[in-house]
């Protein structure tokens, strides 16, 4: 196979492996956000007779999302350090240095981290609305079992 060949084959699957991953982490994200946005709203706060039982049921796949928001930059980092090292190969392999070349090299090598960033900013949302929600129906929880003691 052909240098520039493997380079494109290269360019490719860090372009695509990499936002595909991106897109994964996104989907679920919103879907693990979805998925307790709903359950908060069936749980009844009456049938837990204590309050790290009621933390335990709300605190499922809420760390998942906060590790979500916190790789996802890296990740699009990852797929721009990489673009960028295929781009610097590529145009070593070629001896002339064309400036349209190495520019379009690093936009599309910068688009990982773009990516990584339109994933990690809404999954930062996700989690912080959870955060409150969560602290919401423990404080209902508390304020319950002490009217319940009174």
């Amino acid at each position: 196979m052909e240098n520039s060949s493997m380079l494109e084959w290269a360019h490719l699957g860090v372009d695509y492996g990499i936002i595909g991953i991106l897109i994964l982490m996104s989907v679920a994200s919103l879907t693990l956000f979805v998925e307790r946005l709903m359950s908060y709203g069936s749980i009844r706060i009456e049938e837990y007779a204590s309050k790290e039982e009621l933390e335990l049921d709300l605190g499922n796949n809420v760390s998942t999302i906060a590790t979500i928001a916190s790789n996802a930059p890296y990740v699009g980092l990852l797929g721009t350090v990489l673009g960028i090292m295929i781009t610097f190969y590529s145009l070593g392999d070629v001896g002339a240095v064309d400036p349209k070349k190495i520019m379009t090299g690093l936009a599309l090598a910068l688009k990982a981290t773009a990516m990584g960033l339109v994933v990690a900013i809404p999954a930062i949302v996700f989690y912080n609305i959870l955060l409150r929600k969560m602290e919401r129906l423990l404080t209902m929880w508390e304020i319950r079992s002490h009217k319940n003691q009174g």
